[in-house]
Parts: structure tokens; C-alpha cells; sequence
């Protein structure tokens, strides 16, 4: 049963994210393009379940099932797409894993996009950063041992998040900020 914990933000989770994602380029090599940290733990400042989340974009989905052996080997559980369609899903750690990682191809650019706008927009927005810090606080003490409580608790106010981020983001790429 996964314990849900959420925690200040601790600067050492970019240094974790880093060492992880040159092991993920090694194991994907040439298949790689890019690797992003995303989530909570990729916000300075931010309260976060202390879980290192990643986002490899590679060339082809369709090839990354042959390095389940090499994720095997760091210690990853491989899930396959595990919900969200042209996706590739590794945890590490079990019910208090410590790393996620989340694959997409590069012709994926709607989740792609979805993931950067939120973490952006956080980083942007201090104030709505500490907004869904405060409310994950909140739900983590009163859904301790229950993720879907947890997460459904969670729910509209990251859909309301995510269309305000998207936003932004289509915003930044006109230019207007």
C-alpha cells in the first residue's frame, strides 16, 4: 500500500533527477532526444511527494519496449503504457517508488506540451505554485494510504491548472509574455 508523503521541496531532487537522466540517455542512446523533469519535484519551492518524475522523448514509441532490460537494470519496474495511450510508463521503487518515468515520441507533442506548460507555468507563478503545495498538504493528511483519494482530491484543481498553463504557454509562443 503506497503511503502517500508530501514534503518541503529539497534542492537536491534536480542534482537526483540529473544523475537519473544520464543513466535513462544511456540506456535509450540514440533513440533519446531529449529528457525533461517534470512533475513537482522539477518546481523550486514546491511541496511535492518526493518521487523524481521524467520525461524522455524519444524518435519512435514503437522501439522502446526493446530497452525494458535496460531499465530492468536500473532497478525499474516497466508498466507498459499503464493509462495514457503512445506512452511508456518505469517506476522505481515499488508502493514508495522514488523515480517515474514517463516516455513519449516526439510525434506525442499534446502530452509533451501538457507536461513542460504545467511545470513552467509553476516555475512562473510562485503563488499558484504554493496554492497546490498547500492543498496536496492537505490531502496527503487525509488520504495517507488512499493515492486515488489523494489524486481525486487533486483533480480539479489540476485540470483548472493545466488550462491555465496551456494557455500561458500558447501565449509565451506568440510573444505576449
Amino acid at each position: 500500500m503506497q503511503h502517500v508523503v508530501v514534503v518541503p521541496y529539497d534542492p537536491l531532487w534536480e542534482s537526483a533527477f540529473e544523475k537519473e537522466a544520464e543513466k535513462i540517455r544511456n540506456v535509450l542512446g540514440g533513440e533519446c532526444l531529449a529528457v525533461h523533469h517534470i512533475g513537482s519535484t522539477a518546481v523550486k519551492g514546491l511541496c511535492a511527494k518526493p518521487i523524481i518524475d521524467i520525461m524522455p522523448v524519444v524518435k519512435e514509441i514503437g522501439k522502446v519496449d526493446a530497452f525494458d532490460r535496460g531499465f530492468e537494470g536500473l532497478g525499474y519496474e516497466c508498466m507498459g503504457e499503464f493509462g495514457i495511450a503512445g506512452r511508456r510508463y518505469y517506476r522505481k521503487g515499488g508502493d514508495e517508488r522514488t523515480h517515474q518515468i514517463h516516455i513519449f515520441g516526439a510525434d506525442s507533442r499534446r502530452e509533451i506540451e501538457r507536461h513542460l506548460a504545467v511545470r513552467d507555468y509553476l516555475r512562473a507563478f510562485p503563488e499558484e505554485a504554493a496554492a497546490y503545495g498547500k492543498l496536496k498538504i492537505s490531502l496527503a493528511l487525509k488520504f495517507p494510504y488512499d493515492i486515488e483519494g489523494y489524486c481525486d482530491g487533486k483533480d480539479a484543481f489540476v485540470r483548472a491548472l493545466e488550462s491555465r498553463a496551456l494557455r500561458f504557454a500558447a501565449e509565451a509562443k506568440k510573444g505576449k509574455r
